[in-house]
C-alpha cells in the first residue's frame, strides 16, 4: 500500500473543490488496493454482491440510490474491522441489449440475420465493452469501494460453466423439460417471455357477443370474446356439465362462423355457469386456460398467428393481415352476417412487454421450463423454519411469500442470439436430446438456437461470481453473502429465483438480509420516465453539488422500502452540510497548527464545554452504529446532521473559541486535544456516507497512524465519558443563551449590540453554573454588563426570558413596547398553559399510569411541575409590566 498522507499542506483551502478532491482520492484508494478484499485474513467477512446494471446504457438516479446505500455498508464495515467484499459486475440483460443492437443496426439498414449469429454476436460484445466500461466511470464518480479484482459479468466463462451446470442438474432431477405449451410471446422481439416480464395495464377495449349456430339448425350458443380474431381458432365451446340450459347439447357440434370449421360443445367445470351466458369459446393454441380444458378433451390446438403477430395460414381470408387488422376486418365480417349481436364497451388488463412495449400474445410454442413447484417448496419451508432470509422492512416477506407459494412452472428460453445458449443438443433425424455441460461427441448433433431467459443466470449470482460450482476459496470464505440491497420492483424477477436457487444448489440462503428500498420519484411523486421528461442524471448530480452531496441526500431522504422524491434543493442543503463541516473543520486545522496526534490527552483539565461534546460525541457514535445495523440510514442522517451542525460548529466549537484565544496553556490544549480527537472521529462516522470529503479533511488531521479514513477503525461508544453533569450544565447555559438571543431578535436589537443583562437564579445549582460560566455569557449574549443574583427583583421596564433555574433580564428602555412585549409573554403564557393541561391530563388517566413504565411517569411530573413554575414567572411577570 502507498501512504497517500505524506505531503499534506498546512491548512485547508477557503473552499472545498469536490471535483478535485473526487478524482485525486479515488485514484488514491485504487492505488492502495484499499477496496480489495482477503487484507484482514482472521477477520470475520462481510459480503454484498452488486445487483448487476444491464449494459444496456447509462446508469440512472434510482442506481445511485440503490448503489450508496451499498457503499455506505461496505464501508461501516470495512472500518468495523471487517473483511469486507463487495463484488461488482454488469448483466448481459438479454431481451434489452439485443434490441439495443438491433435497433442500431436497423439504422445502417440491416438485421441480425444480414450478419448471421457470429457477426452479430461481435457488435454485441463491442456493446458491451463499450456500456461496461461507462458503468465503471459512474461508479468511480459515486466513490463507489467495489473489489474490481473481482468484477464478473453474467457471460463471462466462470458464470458460464455455472449456468450449464445448474441446467443439467436440474434436468437431471426432471426439473427443467422441454413442452409444448402456452407461453407469453412477445411479437416485435419474436420471443417467449416468463410470466414476470409481462406488465399488465388497463386499456379500454370492447366485449363482442358472438352467435355460434349448432349444427343441425335448431338454434345457436352465445359467447363474449374481447378478441374475436381468436375465434378463428377456436376448436369448442365449453358449458357446465351441470348447466340445465345446456346440458342437453353436449355432445353436439357447433358451425365456427367465417371458417364452416365444426366443433363439438364440451362439458367441462372450468366454466362458470353463473357469469355470462354460461358458455365459453375455447382456443387451445392461443389462452392458457383454454390450454388446460383443450388437454383434458383432447381439442385440437389450431395456432392462428405467426411470431410476428400476424394471421397465417390457419386464418382464412385473414391470411397476411396484423392481428390490430385482423380484428377490424372479423368485427365488419361478423356483424354483416349476423353473428355479431352486440358490443360492449370494457375495460380490462392487457399484458404488454416489459422490453418492447408490444401487447403480449398467449401462444402455443414449444420451450424449455423449469418445474419450480419442489423449488418453491424448499424456499418456503426455509422461510417458515427460520432459516430464511429476513426482509428488511419486515412486511415484504409476505408479498415474497405470496408470489413464491402461487408460483408457476417458469419459461426459461428465449428466441434470441444474445445470452447463454441452452446446453441442449439434438441428434438430426431422431428424437434424442442430450443435455450437458459440453457438446456430445459423434456426428449429426446440433444444439439448441435458443438461449436461457437473463433472469437464469442472474438468479446463480451471490454464488455463480464467488467461483461456484469450483470450491474456490473466495466460496469457502464469502458465502453465504450478509444483505442484498435492492428495489422492491425486482422481489419476483430476482430475489425469489436467487433464493431458490441458492438453496438447491448450496443448501444455506443467498444472504441473510434483504434491505428493501423504494423508487426515487420527482419532486411531485411520480414516476421518473422519458415519456414526461422528468428523470434525473446522477452525473449532472455530481457535477453540480458533488458525489457526497448526492450520496448524503438519497441515503438520508427516505425510511426502507419507502419511495423518495427527488428534489433539488434537498440536495443543495445538503451541499450546505458539507460546505458548514469544512469551514468548521478549517477554523480547527487553524488552531491545531504544530499539534500531533501523540499531543492528544483527554485526561487533563477539561472545562464543561469539552465533557460536554465529549459525551455528546460518543452519545451519537452509539446511536449512529446502532441505526448503522438496522439499516436506518434517515435517522442517522437526522443524528449526524444534528450533532455536527448543532452541537459541535455552532456551540461547540463557539465556545472553544474563547480558551483557544485565551492566555491559559494548558486549557488550550486540552481544548486542541477535543477538538482533534472529536473531529477526527466525527469524520470517521460520515465517511461511509460523504467518503471524500471526509477523507480530504482527515488527511489534514493530526491522527492516529493509518494512510486513509477508509481504514481507519470505526468510533465505538465509551461510557468513561459519559458526563451528565456537563449536559445538565450546558443545557442550562445554552437555554439561556437563546433565550437571550430570541428575546433581543423579537424586539429588534441587533446582535452586535450589547445589551445589559440580569440573570436571577432559581436554585442553588443553576447558581453555580451561572457563576462558573459567566465567561460564557458575557460573550455569547453580547453583554454590556452582566448582573448574577439570586435576590434580585425585576427591573419594571425589560425584556423577561423564564428557562428552567433561571430568570433573565433584559433592561433595554426605549427600544421596548412594553404592551408588545407584554403580548409576547402572553402569547408565551398560553403555551405553556397547554403544556400544563396536556401532561395534567396524562397524569390522570388511570390507564396510562397503569401501563406506563415507573420512570417514564416521574418524568412527565417533573416536566408538569417545570412546566408550571414557568408559567407562574411568566403570569407573575405580565402584572408586573401591568402595573
Amino acid at each position: 500500500m502507498s501512504d497517500i498522507n505524506q505531503s499534506k499542506p498546512l491548512e485547508l483551502p477557503t473552499t472545498y473543490d469536490p471535483t478535485g478532491a473526487e478524482q485525486k482520492w479515488y485514484d488514491a484508494w485504487l492505488a492502495g488496493g484499499y477496496f480489495k478484499a482477503g487484507l484482514r485474513p482472521d477477520a470475520p467477512k462481510y459480503t454484498i454482491v452488486i445487483p448487476p446494471p444491464n449494459v444496456t446504457g447509462m446508469l440512472h438516479i434510482g442506481h445511485a440510490l440503490d448503489l450508496t446505500l451499498q457503499d455506505i455498508l461496505i464501508r461501516f464495515k470495512r472500518m468495523q474491522g471487517f473483511d469486507a467484499l463487495w463484488v461488482p459486475g454488469t448483466d448481459h440483460a438479454g431481451i434489452a441489449t439485443q434490441t439495443k443492437v438491433e435497433s442500431k443496426l436497423r439504422e445502417e439498414g440491416l438485421s441480425r440475420y444480414d450478419l448471421g449469429r457470429e457477426k452479430f454476436l461481435e457488435r454485441v460484445w463491442d456493446w458491451k465493452e463499450q456500456y461496461a466500461g461507462s458503468i465503471r466511470k459512474q461508479w468511480s464518480k459515486m466513490g463507489l469501494s467495489l473489489d474490481y479484482s473481482r468484477e464478473r459479468f453474467t457471460l463471462d466463462e466462470g458464470l458460464s460453466k455455472a449456468v450449464r451446470e445448474v441446467f443439467k442438474r436440474l434436468y437431471d432431477k426432471g426439473l427443467i423439460y422441454r413442452g409444448k405449451r402456452i407461453i407469453n410471446w412477445d411479437p416485435a422481439a419474436k420471443t417467449a417471455l416468463s410470466d414476470i416480464e409481462v406488465e399488465y395495464k388497463e386499456v379500454n377495449g370492447h366485449l363482442y357477443h358472438l352467435q355460434y349456430p349448432l349444427s343441425d339448425g335448431s338454434g345457436y350458443l352465445t359467447v363474449a370474446t374481447t378478441r374475436p380474431e381468436t375465434m378463428l381458432g377456436d376448436t369448442a365451446v365449453a358449458v357446465h356439465p351441470e348447466d340445465e340450459r345446456y346440458k342437453h347439447l353436449i355432445g353436439k357440434t357447433l358451425r365456427l362462423p367465417v371458417v364452416g370449421r365444426e366443433i363439438p360443445v364440451i362439458g367441462d367445470e372450468y366454466v362458470d355457469k353463473d357469469f355470462g351466458s354460461g358458455a365459453v369459446k375455447i382456443t387451445p393454441a392461443h389462452d392458457p386456460n383454454d390450454f388446460e380444458v383443450g388437454a383434458r378433451h383432447d381439442l385440437p390446438q389450431i395456432i392462428v398467428m405467426d411470431e410476428s403477430g400476424r394471421m397465417n395460414d390457419q386464418a382464412g381470408p385473414y391470411e397476411g393481415m396484423d392481428r390490430s387488422d385482423c380484428r377490424k376486418a372479423i368485427v365488419k365480417d361478423l356483424q354483416e352476417q349476423g353473428v355479431l349481436i352486440r358490443i360492449e364497451d370494457h375495460v380490462h388488463q392487457v399484458g404488454h412487454s416489459e422490453r418492447s412495449g408490444a401487447v403480449v400474445e398467449p401462444y402455443l410454442s414449444t420451450q424449455w421450463f423449469v418445474s419450480m413447484k419442489p423449488l418453491a417448496e424448499a424456499a418456503i419451508g426455509a422461510q417458515r423454519s427460520g432459516k430464511g432470509v429476513n426482509f428488511v422492512p419486515d412486511r415484504f416477506e409476505k408479498i415474497y411469500l405470496h408470489w413464491i407459494e402461487n408460483v408457476r412452472d417458469w419459461c426459461i428460453s428465449r428466441q434470441l442470439w444474445w445470452g447463454h445458449r441452452i446446453p441442449a443438443w439434438y441428434r438430426e433425424g431422431t428424437d434424442e436430446i442430450y443435455v450437458g455441460t459440453e457438446a456430445p461427441e459423434g456426428e449429426g448433433w446440433v444444439q439448441d438456437e435458443d438461449v436461457l431467459d437473463t433472469w437464469f443466470s442472474s438468479a446463480l449470482w451471490p454464488f455463480s461470481t464467488l467461483g461456484w460450482p469450483d470450491s474456490t476459496e473466495d466460496l469457502k470464505r464469502y458465502y453465504p453473502t450478509d444483505v442484498l440491497v435492492t428495489g422492491y420492483d425486482i422481489i419476483y424477477f430476482w430475489v425469489a429465483r436467487m433464493i431458490f436457487t441458492a438453496l438447491e444448489f448450496t443448501g444455506a440462503s443467498p444472504f441473510k438480509d434483504v434491505l428493501i428500498h423504494g423508487l426515487v420519484r420527482d419532486a411531485e411523486g411520480r414516476k421518473m420516465s422519458k415519456s414526461l421528461g422528468n428523470g434525473v442524471d446522477p452525473f449532472e448530480v455530481i457535477e453540480k453539488y458533488g458525489a457526497d452531496a448526492m450520496r448524503y441526500m438519497l441515503s438520508t431522504g427516505n425510511t426502507p422500502g419507502q419511495d423518495l422524491r427527488f428534489r433539488w434543493e434537498k440536495v443543495e442543503q445538503a451541499r450546505n452540510f458539507a460546505n458548514k463541516i469544512w469551514n468548521a473543520s478549517r477554523f480547527a486545522l487553524m488552531n491545531l497548527e504544530g499539534f500531533k496526534a501523540d499531543d492528544i490527552d483527554l485526561a487533563g483539565s477539561l472545562s464543561t464545554a469539552d465533557r460536554w461534546i465529549l459525551h455528546r460525541f460518543h452519545e451519537t457514535a452509539r446511536d449512529v452504529t446502532r441505526l448503522m445495523e438496522t439499516y436506518e440510514f434517515g435517522e442517522t442522517g437526522r443524528l449526524l446532521y444534528n450533532f455536527i451542525w448543532d452541537d459541535l460548529c455552532d456551540w461547540y466549537i463557539e465556545f472553544a473559541k474563547l480558551t483557544l484565544y485565551g492566555e491559559d496553556a494548558a486549557s488550550k490544549a486540552s481544548t486542541q486535544s477535543v477538538i482533534a480527537y472529536v473531529l477526527d472521529r466525527t469524520l470517521r462516522l460520515l465517511h461511509p456516507f460523504m467518503p471524500y470529503l471526509s477523507e480530504e479533511i482527515w488527511q489534514h488531521l493530526p491522527h492516529e497512524a493509518g494512510e486513509t479514513i477508509t481504514l481507519a477503525a470505526w468510533p465505538t461508544y465509551d461510557a468513561a465519558f459519559d458526563a451528565p453533569d456537563a449536559v445538565a450544565e450546558m443545557g442550562l447555559l445554552m437555554d439561556a443563551i437563546r433565550a437571550v438571543r430570541n428575546v433581543r431578535a423579537e424586539v429588534g436589537v441587533t446582535p452586535g449590540k450589547k445589551v445589559e443583562l440580569l440573570a436571577k437564579p432559581t436554585t442553588e445549582a443553576s447558581a453555580g453554573i451561572l457563576k462558573r460560566n459567566e465567561e460564557y455569557l458575557r460573550r455569547f449574549c453580547n453583554t454590556s454588563s452582566l448582573t448574577l443574583d439570586a435576590g434580585l427583583s425585576a427591573p419594571e421596564k425589560a425584556m423577561t426570558a423564564i428557562v428552567t433555574g433561571v430568570e433573565l433580564y433584559l433592561p433595554i428602555a426605549g427600544l421596548i413596547d412594553i404592551g408588545q412585549e407584554i403580548a409576547r409573554l402572553t402569547k408565551e403564557l398560553a403555551s405553556l398553559s397547554a403544556e400544563v393541561e396536556r401532561v395534567e391530563k396524562k397524569l390522570a388517566n388511570e390507564g396510562y399510569i397503569a401501563k406506563a413504565p415507573a420512570h417514564v411517569v416521574e418524568q412527565e411530573r417533573a416536566k408538569g411541575a417545570d412546566y408550571r413554575d414557568k408559567r407562574d414567572k411568566v403570569l407573575a411577570r405580565i402584572e408586573e409590566l401591568k402595573n
